[in-house]
C-alpha cells in the first residue's frame, strides 16, 4: 500500500508544481489577485486537506482492497514457494544420483531443471505483474470513490482546492481545515449503503 500511498503523492506533487509554477510565470496572475470576483480576493479562498494514512487505515472499502491484494500477494508467493521447492527437490535428488547417470541422462535431468527455473522466473514475473496492474486498478478504484465523494462534500463547504496530507509536501497545516473525520464518516457511510 505504501505504493498507494506514493502515487497520490507523487501527482500531488506534481499538481502543487505546476500550480505554483502558473502562479509565479503568468503574467496574468495581479490581474487575478485584484479582479473583484476572484475567491482570494473576496476572502472566499480555502484549502481543505485529509490525512490519506487515517483514510487507509479507517476508510472501510479501502481496507477491503487492501486485504484481497494482500491475499493476492499469499496467494502468489504460495505458488511460487512451491514451485521453488520442487525445484529444490529435484536439484537435491540430482546431486545424489548425478554419479550413476550417464551423461546423456545427467544432461536431460540439467536440461529440465534449467527449463523449471525459465518457468519459475516466468511465472514469477507474470504473477507480479499482474498483481501490479490490479493494485493500480483497484486504487484508481478507490481514489475516483473519494473524488466522487468530495464533488459532493464540497457543495457546501467551499474549499478552492482539497489535497491529501503528506508530510513531504506540506510544511504548515490549520487543522480547522482538517476534513479527516468527514471524509471517512461520508465515505463508509455510503460504502455500508451498497
Amino acid at each position: 500500500m505504501k505504493n498507494s500511498s506514493f502515487y497520490i503523492n507523487t501527482t500531488l506533487a506534481i499538481a502543487i508544481a505546476i500550480l505554483f509554477y502558473l502562479h509565479f510565470s503568468s503574467k496574468k496572475t495581479t490581474a487575478l489577485v485584484t479582479n473583484s470576483n476572484s475567491a482570494v480576493a473576496s476572502g472566499n479562498f480555502k484549502i481543505g486537506y485529509f490525512e490519506m494514512d487515517s483514510i487507509e487505515n479507517h476508510y472501510e472499502y479501502f481496507k477491503e482492497v487492501r486485504n484481497a491484494l494482500r491475499g493476492k500477494e499469499q496467494d502468489n508467493g504460495r505458488q511460487l514457494a512451491e514451485m521453488k521447492n520442487t525445484f529444490v527437490a529435484k536439484y537435491q535428488e540430482l546431486q545424489k544420483t548425478a554419479q550413476s547417470l550417464s551423461q546423456a541422462e545427467l544432461n536431460g535431468k540439467q536440461q529440465e531443471l534449467s527449463q523449471m527455473e525459465k518457468t519459475f522466473q516466468n511465472k514469477e514475473q507474470m504473477m507480479n505483474q499482474e498483481l501490479q496492474n490490479e493494485s493500480f486498478k483497484r486504487l484508481q478504484e478507490v481514489k475516483k470513490k473519494i473524488e466522487d465523494f468530495l464533488k459532493d462534500y464540497n457543495k457546501d463547504k467551499g474549499f478552492s482546492y482539497i489535497m491529501t496530507n503528506s508530510p513531504d509536501l506540506i510544511y504548515l497545516k490549520d487543522t480547522v481545515y482538517n476534513i479527516t473525520g468527514d471524509l471517512i464518516i461520508g465515505l463508509n457511510s455510503q460504502y455500508k449503503k451498497k
